[in-house]
């Protein structure tokens, strides 16, 4: 482990807080997907160690927004720790839905130092570039994607690229090799079967299209606002660069994706690619221990690769959360104590050994950590080139203008790039207006 870090075991002394706080019965609130039911297993030892007993409200995400937002701005006390989106920190530190931790974390010797500098900037800080923390980085994720390594390594395939893109049939370091690799394979016949380039998000409801067109935007330049001057956004959200970038996802999304993909997000991108439907999947690195275990496509049958670069560089989707403690719970001190245990190097490590992507330093830049799993370098290395959305308290309002346009645009195939992107800077400035920043 890092020698550099700043709390111990010893240091912890679970079982001194456990005899001066009374045994509680905690409610730890997150989404409904495999890496809560990692959790669920992490938190037995709590458990065991604390005297608390640990209930969990897991919500499917088409409906965790909804359901966890409300429950926060109605100042209701189901949660005692809330895992809540990146976005939701702005919201959550300004509204006082979160208890600010910088105190506590001082107290028990917990540095934000310790953890990956963009899961701190994500998850824990606000206002962004601030030492004001109001979670802990729990859960680091990003978007990349999956690849079936075994259609690629296939010799009459790998000829017939070769022949015809003058390269080999790898996996793409630039946006424009996916796109070749994705048209190549798209409405091929492999083992009977006809089959598709890549599965891609799509989804206009929640966040799906925009977590998806946004690793092709910032790759050809796109800006959220003028890095100099906070909220001024034209001639950055609509620059020349954002514009190609939106035509080019829609040009895979037309010419590389299966039909009737028309408002896919994450379960849907994960059961084309299991099923042999596609040969490359866009999605979010915490469905890798999955793909890695599948039946059909999981163990040397797969590789993984970080978003490639665009003509502006190479970023990728943040996705991911940190945690919490809810403002509102009567039990605090027994959510703090599981803030600290959880922050242990040795409980992070063993979230990672779960299927959990821990943020802490000590953990992924140990010297067998890109060897621990298949894809553990490739999530170092998206990790690296992380960029995210808005953490405004009105993210909820900036990202569905943009779900509208973006989905209007590159799926129903309404309008210009450029109009799109047009739209969104009207709506994001009318927002910010509303709001008082501008």
């Amino acid at each position: 482990m890092n020698k550099k870090l700043t709390y111990t075991v010893a240091s912890f002394a679970m079982a001194a807080a456990a005899s001066s706080v009374q045994a509680e019965e905690l409610t730890l609130c997150w989404a409904a997907w495999d890496p809560a039911n990692a959790l669920t297993e992490l938190s037995k030892d709590f458990e065991q160690k604390s005297g608390h007993k640990m209930s969990f409200e897991f919500v499917p995400w088409p409906n965790f927004a909804d359901r966890m937002l409300n429950e926060l701005n109605s100042g209701g006390q189901l949660c005692d720790l809330m895992i809540g989106d990146s976005q939701w920190i702005g919201g959550g530190a300004e509204s006082g839905h979160y208890v600010k931790l910088n105190e506590f974390f001082e107290k028990n010797g917990i540095s934000m130092d310790d953890f990956i500098p963009a899961t701190v900037t994500g998850y824990a800080e606000w206002p962004k570039g601030t030492p004001n923390y109001y979670a802990l980085p729990a859960f680091g994720d990003v978007v990349g994607w999956t690849y079936r390594r075994d259609w690629f390594e296939r010799p009459e395939l790998r000829a017939e690229f070769r022949e015809k893109y003058g390269r080999d049939l790898e996996a793409p370091a630039t946006l424009d090799e996916l796109k070749d690799i994705a048209q190549f394979f798209q409405g091929r016949t492999i083992d009977g079967n006809t089959v598709y380039g890549a599965s891609i998000y799509t989804e206009r409801g929640s966040e799906g299209i925009t977590m998806g067109a946004t690793n092709a935007l910032y790759n050809y330049g796109f800006e959220y606002q003028n890095p100099g001057n906070p909220y001024e956004l034209e001639g950055y959200v609509n620059s020349p660069g954002a514009v190609a970038g939106l035509e080019y996802y829609k040009e895979l999304y037309e010419t590389g994706t299966p039909p009737g993909s028309s408002n896919w997000y994450m379960s849907e991108n994960i059961d084309a690619y299991k099923s042999g439907q596609v040969a490359m999947q866009m999605n979010f690195a915490f469905i890798w221990p999955g793909v890695h275990a599948d039946s059909n496509v999981g163990g040397e049958r797969s590789g993984y690769f970080p978003n490639p670069a665009g003509p502006a560089g190479q970023y990728a989707q943040l996705g991911g959360q940190g945690i919490s403690v809810v403002a509102y719970s009567d039990k605090q001190e027994a959510a703090l104590e599981y803030i600290r245990w959880f922050a242990q190097p040795e409980v992070q490590a063993r979230w990672w050994e779960l299927g959990g992507y821990s943020a802490l330093r000590a953990v992924v830049e140990a010297p067998d950590f890109a060897s621990s799993q298949p894809y553990a370098q490739t999530f170092l290395d998206s990790m690296a080139i992380v960029k995210d959305f808005w953490a405004e308290p009105a993210y909820a309002e900036l990202l569905l203008a943009m779900q509208a346009r973006l989905h209007t645009y590159v799926v129903a195939g309404s309008g210009t790039a450029k109009e799109a992107l047009d739209g969104v800077v009207r709506d994001w400035t009318e927002t910010f207006e509303y709001e008082g920043k501008l």
